[in-house]
């Protein structure tokens, strides 16, 4: 799978400031460049709600989940150097 293929999914708020802190952290990630970042508010879908709680942020990228609360660099620039 070539980075191209990444796209990356924020489970979040709207009014969650730890949401936004790491849809920017994760813009700026040289690696992450040019990956799609969609941003989902669990607080629309109450089976979202219920799965991700106060957990959130939570990131994913292409189905695998890679952390929450804070961008963790390490693990989604290890992730996206698998992925060529």
């Amino acid at each position: 799978m070539s980075k191209a293929a990444v796209k990356f999914v924020v489970y979040g708020r709207l009014y969650c400031h730890l949401c936004d802190d790491m849809v920017a952290a994760l813009r700026e990630r040289p690696l992450a460049a040019g990956c799609p970042i969609e941003v989902i508010d669990v607080d629309q879908d109450p089976s979202l709600e219920a799965e991700f709680g106060e957990w959130v942020p939570v990131l994913f990228a292409n189905g695998e989940r890679l952390c929450h609360y804070h961008l963790d660099a390490m693990k989604v620039d290890e992730y996206l150097s698998k992925t060529g």
